[in-house]
């Protein structure tokens, strides 16, 4: 496990932090994240839109692909944030582009949401996701055998799902040594009971079950296959990182597995994941440790 670091923000990266703080009043006509994709470059990747990897209309998913990348390329999944009840494909450019500049295949991908679904649906579309893009990694310039499961705040709640509990990948005919690892941004791994009204909905609460909790499932007794990133904001006043990141991290080194962790001191929850965007990218290396981790290679 690395020890924390603080992040340093750089002049020129101050001064665009700055700049987008200067655009208070065109936020409030513009969704903030529709304005941070409005600085995306295009010419690092390609994109392939509306992929289906189900039959509903929420099945679908962007793929970023990098211009130049290797055959053999890592690819990663990402599921975004959002209670399990908000959350759009389209808003998370940013992050598409982001890992692909630095030479990894991102699948971007929708799932359904509360209220029309409840707990365990959103997790059995992650999974039918996941396994879309292993069946299909070679056709996108990736090797299945650098398969990555990410995703920030409620999605990396699902990443660490799929990675943990072995249920929802079996019904999809895969196993979670199949993937080379996972990386978690600000997830909530132990929230019960449930406190937020959007949650208590998409959770069934209060019968919601133990083992619907990432962090039940870390301390099985044999350890995982494949190596975990754990990113937070040390200061996150929305998912608490001690008793979800911390722990988590510490679970799994219990069971033998190969935790890397890193606090933010600048960041809060919403710019930990703001920071792999062009104008935000010098609050914090986020994008630096997370494009990295995917990079290495197993062994």
């Amino acid at each position: 496990m690395t020890s924390p670091q603080s992040a340093t923000v750089s002049a020129p990266g101050r001064r665009r932090w700055l700049t987008l703080l200067g655009l208070a009043p065109l936020l409030q006509a513009c969704s903030p994240l529709r304005l941070i994709n409005a600085t995306v470059p295009s010419n690092t990747h390609t994109l392939q839109r509306d992929e289906a990897y189900g039959s509903a209309g929420r099945q679908r998913m962007d793929v970023y692909r990098p211009v130049g990348a290797a055959p053999d390329a890592p690819i990663a999944v990402f599921f975004y944030g959002g209670s399990w009840s908000s959350g759009d494909r389209a808003d998370y450019r940013f992050v598409g582009e982001a890992l692909a500049s630095r030479g990894i295949v991102t699948v971007v991908a929708d799932y359904r949401l509360s209220p029309e679904v409840r707990y365990p649906v959103f997790l059995q579309d992650c999974a039918q996701a996941v396994r879309w893009t292993r069946d299909n990694a070679g056709r996108l310039g990736a090797s299945p055998s650098r398969l990555f499961v990410t995703g920030h705040s409620a999605g990396a709640y699902n990443a660490a799902m799929l990675a943990l509990d072995a249920r929802w990948l079996a019904d999809v005919g895969m196993k979670p040594a199949e993937l080379a690892g996972w990386v978690g941004l600000a997830g909530p791994y132990d929230f019960l009971p449930i406190g937020i009204p959007d949650v208590q909905r998409a959770f069934n609460w209060p019968d919601t079950p133990a083992n619907s909790q990432p962090l039940f499932h870390a301390g099985g007794a044999e350890g995982l296959d494949h190596r975990v990133l754990l990113l937070a904001a040390r200061n996150d006043t929305l998912v608490n990182p001690r008793r979800n990141t911390l722990a988590m991290a510490q679970a799994l080194q219990r069971r033998g597995t190969a935790v890397e962790l890193e606090l933010f001191d600048r960041l809060g929850h919403t710019t930990l994941i703001g920071a792999l965007a062009p104008p935000l990218r010098g609050l914090a290396p986020v994008l630096d440790r997370f494009s990295a981790f995917l990079q290495q290679r197993s062994g």
